[in-house]
């Protein structure tokens, strides 16, 4: 028996927003890498002739999969279970609920996938969206409204879904070393998938984003640090930095009091630094499970990565005050001596441990805060892997 189970439940509404399994032995796991992610299954076809989803079996049954065709802007009513596997085509008009299922040493993982209503077959961008504890896709679509705002502004989003049997509370295991690895873990799962539907789709490879809550907000940063080639920015909203744990009892230390200590991949010798990721962090000041001076790691932690001298960077802070039920907050914003944008960060005052802006459809959300999802998508748009920073 896990000694820690006692302490899990008496404190099961604490664990129910965070801990990202840090106290779930391998007694609780059925997948021992914790990755069920980077080989594709195969597709199979979108629908009738007439345009009409195709039924394959019942919903509940094992092996069932149909499309559910999505109202344009809408975002679907939460679902636990993901029950759909299906091929974007062109020819299908208006916007699209799909669920891509993968595998890998014998465990299914399902990720849902929506495509807004103009996609055509040319290149689009894509974010990729990493869910917190106790969540699903359906839930953090719901919550965060990400898919309204693809819909506005035409990219794809992919939500991943971290299933039981990898952890209990369905959190991305971001302090396990082999997770902090480019190579290995969920990392290498993640960004398989990634690389994985951006040829499904076609996907604007230059163009390809990241973010995530908690301990999605975590393993987001896993992998701007470990795959800088392949996402382009990133958006941490709640979450930690890079290497601040690596077992359960120092992740814990590391959410309580937001000190733990930054342990980036070591250089190799004769090997040209890797580009370091722009990226927007979203934190709440009044976040009792991840403490907010986690946010303040999470810039320390890009101007490392960074090959400039910090004192060549330009920091300028913009703040709002608190309105009736509008959460104020402070807004930080690092450029270079040339005027590139670096990064942001986004205190917001009086907000707990939720998606800032969000709606109340999904679970950890508060609607007073600033709008966290339009503030990520204004940032991240600004970056191409061809051209760094384009034009605002």
């Amino acid at each position: 028996m896990n000694f820690f189970a006692p302490l899990f439940l008496a404190h099961n509404t604490f664990w129910s927003y965070a801990m990202p399994g840090a106290f779930l032995s391998g007694d609780f796991v059925s997948c021992r890498d914790n990755a069920a992610l980077d080989r594709a299954a195969e597709d199979s076809p979108l629908a009738r002739a007439d345009g009409t989803p195709e039924r394959v079996s019942e919903p509940g049954v094992p092996g069932g999969d149909y499309l559910t065709p999505a109202v344009c802007a809408q975002t679907p009513a939460a679902s636990p279970a993901s029950l759909a596997e299906e091929r974007a085509r062109p020819a299908i008009r208006g916007a699209q609920w799909l669920t891509h299922t993968v595998k890998r040493s014998g465990c299914d993982h399902r990720a849902k996938v929506y495509v807004p209503s103009s996609y055509d077959g040319r290149p689009l961008p894509m974010m990729l969206m990493l869910h917190g504890a106790q969540q699903h896709p359906d839930d953090f679509a719901a919550g965060t409204r990400m898919n309204e705002a693809a819909e506005d502004s035409g990219f794809i989003v992919v939500y991943p879904e971290q299933p039981e049997s990898a952890n209990l509370l369905r959190c991305w295991n971001w302090f396990i070393p082999s997770n902090q690895a480019r190579d290995t873990g969920e990392t290498a799962a993640l960004a398989a998938l990634t690389n994985e539907l951006i040829v499904r789709f076609n996907v604007d490879r230059a163009r390809v984003y990241v973010a995530g809550l908690s301990a999605g907000g975590a393993m987001a940063i896993n992998l701007a640090v470990t795959h800088p080639d392949l996402y382009t920015a990133a958006a941490i909203h709640s979450g930690l930095a890079f290497g601040v744990a690596n077992e359960h009892i120092s992740a814990l230390c590391a959410m309580n009091d937001g000190r733990g200590t930054i342990c980036l991949p070591k250089q190799k010798e004769g090997v040209a630094p890797m580009r370091t990721v722009p990226l927007i962090a979203f934190h709440g000041d009044a976040d009792d499970t991840v403490h907010p001076f986690n946010s303040e790691q999470v810039i320390e932690m890009s101007q490392l990565l960074n090959s400039q001298a910090t004192d060549s960077r330009v920091c300028t802070t913009t703040r709002a005050e608190h309105e009736p039920g509008r959460h104020g907050y402070t807004r930080d914003v690092w450029r270079d001596e040339d005027g590139s944008l670096l990064a942001e960060r986004w205190l917001v005052h009086g907000l707990g441990h939720a998606w800032s802006g969000g709606h109340a459809d999904g679970s950890y959300t508060d609607h007073r805060g600033p709008d966290a999802t339009r503030e990520i998508v204004r940032f991240v748009s600004q970056f191409s892997l061809e051209n760094r920073q384009m034009a605002c």
